[in-house]
């Protein structure tokens, strides 16, 4: 089944108002270099607005990096799905390992923090992924079933094909190392095989992305493997230029 690559720009705490202005006016004149493929940004909640008022019409979507699962309440800090889709935001980022790590975000929220997300019309991105240690201790399947398995356990059938699973290899992250074409694809094929375990043909239609230093020189091998279907993009996103090479390898 052909699913439309996406490729998503996490930009961290990275990039101010007027920092990432001067970004959307960079990528919208590269947009047609890309091929067909959805780019999203993940930007600082500072500039969600500015961005998807920048992005308006261009096809690029503007996705938050956190969201909490009530629609509104004493969470001081806390941005609800609904502020999310307010402030112009189309999708949002879900457990990704440095809010499991930094902010103790489990499984469990992550249940409940999805379809809330999916209520509110957002894509959720959820981001799962073994750690060193875990990998080294042979243990990196049985971590990615029990993230698959709870994160998405408050999904309903028919929402699934919504859901865009973000597999980020934590020690692959930040570090320069990236996991080989044929790693990367072992862990989506796996992940692939346990979301129709639950959700049956849908799982086809779900895209999993791979996340974990890629950058230009690596994105074309990686993102050719059958079951890679776009990229979760760290400091390689923070400029215009090789955002968009990535996301022209996509559908190379």
């Amino acid at each position: 089944m052909s699913r439309r690559p996406l490729v998503a720009g996490n930009w961290k705490m990275f990039k101010t108002r007027g920092e990432a202005l001067a970004f959307a006016d960079g990528l919208k004149q590269g947009l047609g270099t890309s091929g067909d493929v959805e780019i999203a940004i993940c930007p600082p909640f500072t500039s969600l607005d500015v961005l998807a008022s920048a992005f308006a019409g261009s096809g690029v979507g503007v996705f938050g990096q956190n969201g909490h699962e009530d629609a509104n309440g004493a969470h001081t800090g806390e941005i609800s799905m609904e502020m999310l889709v307010d402030a112009g935001a189309s999708g949002v980022l879900l457990g990704h390992s440095e809010r499991r790590a930094d902010n103790n975000e489990t499984d469990q929220a992550l249940a409940r923090k999805v379809p809330a997300a999916l209520a509110a019309g957002l894509t959720p991105v959820l981001c799962i992924g073994e750690s060193e240690f875990e990998r080294d201790s042979g243990t990196t399947k049985a971590v990615l079933d029990r993230q698959v398995l709870e994160g998405l356990s408050g999904v309903a059938i028919g929402d699934f094909a919504k859901v865009v699973v973000a597999y980020e290899p934590i020690w692959a992250i930040g570090t320069g190392k990236s996991a080989t074409p044929e790693i990367a694809q072992e862990a989506h094929r796996w992940i692939r095989d346990q979301l129709r375990e639950i959700c049956q043909d849908a799982a086809d239609q779900i895209r999993i992305l791979y996340g974990g230093s890629v950058k230009p020189e690596n994105a074309a091998e990686l993102l050719s493997q059958p079951d890679i279907d776009g990229a979760l993009v760290g400091g390689a996103a923070l400029e215009p230029d090789s955002l968009l090479a990535i996301a022209a390898a996509a559908t190379s």
